[in-house]
């Protein structure tokens, strides 16, 4: 399976981060592979959710956001403003975001978590993945 740095081969680099940004929001991307399901256990509940996120941040390379206690996001991601909501519902993180000008949208994803690592899944599940650090 190819790796996210791939992405970078193209001539315009922001393009390529942006397409990184974008695979982590939207899913477009899959980064999950046999050796990144190991060790990773479904968060089921918005209890245990909040407990992993209390006072942390997620990161990858160019993006920094914060998934509020309040319901709110909030970040920056390759110099654009992140802003939304989210919400757990059914055992999925449901969240709406918006990119600087760009409406990312509303999906609700699955969530794993393995040490230090978030590891959120598109389409409750079905979709795509992507690996964010907690800090």
């Amino acid at each position: 399976m190819p790796y996210v740095t791939t992405v970078y081969v193209n001539e315009d680099r922001a393009m390529g981060l942006g397409n990184v940004f974008a695979t982590i929001l939207i899913g477009t991307y899959a980064l999950a592979s046999a050796a990144q399901a190991d060790g990773f256990a479904k968060i089921d509940n918005e209890e245990r959710f909040r407990s992993v996120i209390q006072g942390k941040s997620l990161h990858y390379p160019g993006i920094k956001l914060r998934v509020e206690e309040t319901g709110e996001i909030m970040g920056r991601a390759l110099g654009r403003a992140v802003t939304g909501d989210w919400a757990w519902q059914s055992g999925y993180f449901c969240r709406n975001l918006k990119w600087g000008p760009r409406d990312i949208g509303y999906n609700c994803q699955e969530v794993r978590v393995n040490e230090n690592k978030l590891r959120f899944t598109s389409d409750r599940g079905a979709g795509r993945s992507a690996v964010l650090s907690l800090r």
